[in-house]
């Protein structure tokens, strides 16, 4: 892992969400692509991090049941800003990823976005990271 870049690990270009978009549409793209994390960007720049957990927290058991209740479904007219995690820590394209590890692991968070110049160029996760490990059987 200590010759390999974030780079050649990382998701380019991921999909991205405004701040103000609805929690609605956060969540058919996560199911979508099943993704688990989707940056929130203000115009160019990267202002947070949203994830299926925040929403799941948020939402009612009742959710798409037959006791669904109108403030159930008012949940998913939530902004993104005002669900998202703000100030997200990053890793630029010259980080190790020993050093995305470290972070991970002692933020206890599963995903970073990655910058480049103060842009938003890609994400790494720790399932991309897993995706590195190699056993012998």
């Amino acid at each position: 892992m200590k010759t390999l870049r974030i780079a050649q690990v990382m998701k380019a270009n991921p999909i991205c969400v405004g701040m103000d978009t609805r929690l609605q549409e956060v969540r058919n793209l996560l199911e979508m692509h099943g993704f688990h994390h989707l940056p929130v960007l203000d115009g160019e720049e990267l202002v947070g991090i949203i994830s299926d957990r925040d929403i799941l927290r948020l939402l009612s058991p009742f959710l798409d049941t037959a006791a669904e209740m109108t403030r159930d479904v008012e949940l998913l007219n939530k902004a993104a800003h005002q669900v998202m995690t703000r100030q997200p820590i990053c890793v630029s394209l010259d980080d190790s990823l020993n050093k995305v590890v470290e972070w991970m692991t002692s933020a206890s968070i599963s995903c970073m976005p990655v910058l480049d110049g103060g842009r938003l160029v890609g994400i790494i996760t720790w399932r991309d990271l897993v995706a590195l490990l190699k056993f012998d059987e």
